[in-house]
Formats: C-alpha cells, sequence, structure tokens
C-alpha cells in the first residue's frame, strides 16, 4: 500500500503536471476515486496544477430513481420483505424511504449481499425481494445468484446499470467541456477497456482507468494530461494490476447470460440507451416488476417533485459541486438528507460533508 502513497513520487508528478501550463477539466465516473480525492486533498492540488476535476454519475445508488426506490417501497407496503444494502433504504423515493418504512413497522432488511438476501428467503414463508442496486461491479454477483437454485419466494427488483453509455450521454449532451476522463476501476476490472474505446474514437477525448490510492490518481491524472497535450484521445490503463484490457470474461458471461441492455432513465438524465440491465426472458420468474405487476402499476401514477433547492440531479452530470448546493450543510446533511448525493458513501456531498476543509455550520 505504502508504494501508493509514496511522497516524494507524488511530488515528481505533482511537479511535472505544474510544467505542462495547464488549463483543463476532467470528469471521473467512481465514488471510491471522489472518497480519495477529497479524502487526501487532491482535489485541492490538482486546482494548483491547472487540473479542474469533475465527479460524474459513478454513484449507483445516487443515479437509481425515486421511482425505482419507490417500487420497492409500495411492495413493502404490500406486505412484502424487500433486502437491500444500507445506504439504499435512506434514499428518498417519491413519497418517503425505506427506513421511513421500517420505522413503520415493515419488513426492511439490510444486507451485504445478494446471498444474505437468498438466506432471509429461505428462512422465511414470506415474499423477498432484492433491491439490486449497483453498476458493472455487482451485477456479476447477482447474476451468478440467479443461475443457482433459488427459493420460490425470493425475486429481484433489478436497477443494475451499464457505465459506458452513460459516458455517451455526457458527451451527446455537451453541457460540460470534459478535456478527458478517468475510467471507474472496480467496473474496468470487470469489462476491461474495449468498451471504452468506442468513446474515444467517436468523441475524441482521452481517458485513463485508474486505481483508488493517491499515486494512482496523481499517474493517472498525468496521463491524460500527457494525452491532451499530444492531441491524442485514446484509452489508457493506469490500474494494470487489475485491470485487463479483456476484463473478467467469465464476469462478463455471466451478466450477459441472465441481463440484456435497455433504455433507462437515470437520476439526473433522461432515458440513457442501453443503460439498464433488464432480466432475459427465461429469468422471469424472479423478476418482481413481472411478478407484481399488478401492485406496481400504482407508481406511475405518484408524481415525483423534486425537492426544494436540490441540485443532485446537476452535481450527477458534473455541473456543479456539492458546496454549490444552497442546501449543503445546513438543510442537507448526512443525519438529515435531502437528496441521495448525501446519503450514500459514494455521494459527492457525503464525501464533501466527512472530508471537506471548508465545512458550512447549520
Amino acid at each position: 500500500m505504502f508504494r501508493y502513497r509514496n511522497k516524494e513520487v507524488a511530488q515528481k508528478i505533482v511537479k511535472r503536471l505544474k510544467e505542462m501550463n495547464l488549463n483543463i477539466r476532467i470528469m471521473h465516473v467512481c465514488g471510491t476515486h471522489q472518497d480519495t480525492l477529497v479524502r487526501y486533498g487532491l482535489d485541492t492540488l490538482f486546482r494548483e496544477c491547472g487540473v479542474e476535476m469533475r465527479q460524474g454519475p459513478g454513484c449507483p445508488i445516487c443515479v437509481t430513481t425515486p421511482k425505482e426506490y419507490e417500487e420497492a417501497i409500495t411492495l413493502a407496503r404490500e406486505g412484502k420483505v424487500v433486502a437491500t444494502f444500507g445506504d439504499a433504504i435512506r434514499v428518498p423515493g417519491i413519497t418517503k424511504s425505506l427506513a421511513d418504512m421500517r420505522t413503520e413497522g415493515n419488513d426492511i432488511r439490510v444486507v451485504y449481499s445478494i446471498e444474505d438476501a437468498v438466506n432471509s428467503a429461505k428462512e422465511t414463508q414470506n415474499d423477498v425481494i432484492f433491491l439490486a442496486i449497483g453498476f458493472e461491479t455487482t451485477a456479476p454477483s447477482t447474476a451468478a445468484t440467479l443461475l443457482s437454485d433459488l427459493p420460490n419466494n425470493f425475486s429481484i427488483l433489478t436497477c443494475h446499470r451499464y457505465v459506458p453509455p452513460a459516458l455517451k450521454a455526457l458527451m451527446e449532451m455537451g453541457e460540460l467541456k470534459l478535456h478527458g476522463l478517468i475510467d471507474p476501476g472496480h467496473v474496468s476490472t470487470v469489462i476491461g477497456m474495449k468498451p471504452y474505446e468506442e468513446i474515444s474514437k467517436k468523441y475524441h477525448v482521452p481517458q485513463v482507468i485508474a486505481g483508488f490510492e493517491p499515486l494512482d490518481m496523481l499517474m493517472g491524472v498525468y496521463m491524460l494530461a500527457r494525452q491532451i497535450k499530444n492531441g491524442e484521445a485514446k484509452v489508457e490503463n493506469e490500474y494494470t494490476r487489475s485491470v485487463r484490457y479483456e476484463g473478467n470474461a467469465k464476469a462478463i458471461q455471466v451478466m450477459n447470460e441472465v441481463f440484456e441492455p435497455f433504455d433507462l432513465v437515470w437520476r439526473g438524465f433522461s432515458i440513457i440507451p442501453n443503460s439498464g440491465m433488464k432480466l432475459k426472458r427465461r429469468f422471469e420468474e424472479y423478476n418482481a416488476k413481472k411478478i407484481y405487476e399488478d401492485e406496481l402499476k400504482s407508481v406511475e401514477e405518484i408524481k415525483f417533485e423534486k425537492p426544494k433547492g436540490c441540485r443532485c440531479d446537476e452535481i450527477l452530470r458534473g455541473l456543479v459541486e456539492s458546496k454549490d448546493c444552497p442546501l449543503f450543510g445546513r438543510a442537507c446533511t448526512p443525519q438529515h438528507p435531502v437528496g441521495p448525493c448525501m446519503v450514500s458513501v459514494e455521494g459527492s456531498c457525503n464525501i464533501e460533508y466527512k472530508y471537506g476543509t471548508k465545512k458550512i455550520q447549520t
């Protein structure tokens, strides 16, 4: 670990960056990258080097829409057991959160994996629904579980998403001029480098896959800066200790066997083509949206109104930073979050509140 936090090496990279006389804006798409940036003060350091870093839609809990959370809330209200990860239960749906439902006596269970949810189904006669949230990093475990022998009372609400289509959507929208992208390390460990190549080629944007230690981020930015200076637009891999060009072939195969892409809305975006993971027809017996189709019709009739002042949508597109939101640190805190960016440990607002140097007092 200490190899990736070597002060002398870091100073050499910073010196090189400053010598480049940069004035560039880069986006990363990973909550763990944001944690590293703010925790170790790299965001400030990069600004001193002429590099502005923005976080994009790299928090899966955050980009899951209120409607998707409301579907889980509706099924809990109907007496079903809903199991999901800890952060997810605190994110508001359209009417309330799963945490609110648990307070009211509904059976909401925090699990650490889909296997925990399956075990819950084996231990009860009630229907158990796993709210499956995550990118290509967690989707293989969901897929592998669905290929195993499962109890009849178990199903999933899949909210899994593919990352590369979101990057394409950002490029197409053109709201923010970006000189380069830091691609997510965990996702890339699964999908490899190839899915990003089309983006660099079509939009002429440099990309670097980076790890999560401070030196990973410093080196990733340096590699991007070098491409930008040379007028290049390709995909490079800084995270060679974990990411291979072809990715994890077995994980990709399992995902492809269970899921197929479909058009899906992301929080902060309209519909992103081929960005959602839908269960293939042969797995419909575990598809909660099909099994409980009648119960979920009521969700379509509920109108969602974004909390006044909340800028999570813009933060997820990299248009503003957490401190630009008027609610940050005042009406919105980790103890009383208004939006998902303050709820999730991968959310920009939660990270800034935890580590940021300029805290706003209530």
